[in-house]
């Protein structure tokens, strides 16, 4: 749920993500934005997000984290 969360809080520009794709239906980064500057694929980041993703390296997640501009506690909770 954390992922999701802060995902749906980032805005595009905040994340220097632009704004890609025009008007957005919800809030936030969509998870294409996110996979993007995390550098993982859209379905991988999907899994990731839904708790489907085994052996997540410590890299990935650290890509991830960033991407999100998640703080020490919220990394850590990953």
């Amino acid at each position: 749920m954390l992922l999701k969360t802060r995902r749906a809080r980032l805005r595009p520009g905040e994340a220097g993500a632009g704004n890609f794709g025009g008007q957005r239906r919800v809030p936030g980064l969509r998870r294409e934005e996110l996979a993007l500057l995390a550098g993982v694929s859209v379905d991988y980041y999907t899994r990731l997000e839904q708790g489907r993703a085994r052996n997540v390296s410590a890299d990935v997640l650290d890509a991830v984290a960033g991407a999100l501009g998640l703080d020490a506690d919220e990394r850590a909770y990953l």
